[in-house]
């Protein structure tokens, strides 16, 4: 999920600079991935908000580091127990310094949040983004969590949307089975991947890559949504029971009909 994370922000439209930020509870894959310096990062952002608050909206963007192509990233520690002490101060108070961040003008923030479960730390995060995308793989395990958590995943967010990764069952089979709509299919690429994790040996661009061709339409998406209004105050019904005409456009990576999953990028 953190590829995907990844490949949003570098494919993220318009002028904005959108920091990624590394939450998964489990730990950070960007740190070890990169090789690059275990701070500043989601820590390093911890601890300044412990010792200032989290009311500066610049906070966030001063613990990032740059990827090769310039992608701005706040890298999570590899290890559990240091993530969750993080999290348990950026998560907590009224107001998430990631929050803050994301409601610059001009400023996006995507969280890779990792697998989440109901007592999660980074529920809090989910809760207050403008989008969340629940991710999974079109395969029967994990396909069999996604049903389990609709229910759920209806209370975490405003605007939940649901995105298949990779090969296995066809979408408007997934769609009809689970009787809720599938925003976008990612197709497996290990090229494109292994281009934005800046493995690449061919020099491609993330942005020729299949990848990055549906990231791209993903972002648009995410962005597009993000500015619809959400009436009465009331939480969206994106993990509704999806109806006959979207179960037949669930095919198109485009849709912008939203929905459910398993890991959580939440723009």
């Amino acid at each position: 999920m953190t590829t995907l994370a990844t490949a949003l922000g570098a494919r993220w439209p318009g002028q904005e600079s959108p920091i990624v930020v590394e939450v998964d509870p489990a730990g950070g894959d960007l740190m070890a991935r990169f090789r690059l310096r275990d701070t500043p990062g989601l820590v390093s952002l911890a601890a300044a908000t412990r010792r200032r608050g989290g009311t500066d909206p610049n906070l966030v963007a001063q613990h990032t580091q740059l990827l090769p192509g310039g992608l701005r990233v706040v890298l999570g520690p590899v290890g559990a127990e240091q993530a969750r002490a993080a999290l348990g101060v950026l998560a907590s108070g009224p107001s998430s310094p990631l929050r803050r961040a994301a409601d610059q003008p001009g400023s996006t923030v995507i969280a890779d949040c990792g697998r989440v479960d109901p007592d999660s730390p980074v529920l809090a995060i989910i809760r207050s983004a403008d989008v969340m995308l629940l991710v999974a793989r079109p395969h029967d395990d994990e396909l069999a969590h996604v049903a389990l958590k609709l229910q759920t995943a209806q209370q975490w967010s405003r605007r939940p949307c649901f995105v298949l990764v990779g090969d296995g069952y066809p979408t408007a089979e997934v769609s009809q089975t689970l009787r809720i709509p599938v925003m976008a299919r990612v197709p497996r690429d290990i090229k494109g991947a292994a281009a934005l994790c800046g493995q690449s040996i061919s020099g491609r661009a993330p942005s020729r890559s299949a990848l990055g061709r549906a990231a791209a339409k993903i972002a648009l998406n995410v962005h597009v949504t993000s500015q619809q209004p959400i009436h009465n105050g009331t939480y969206a019904s994106h993990l509704r029971p999806a109806r006959p005409e979207e179960v037949a456009l669930s095919v198109a990576p485009q849709s912008l009909a939203p929905s459910s999953g398993n890991g959580v990028v939440a723009p």
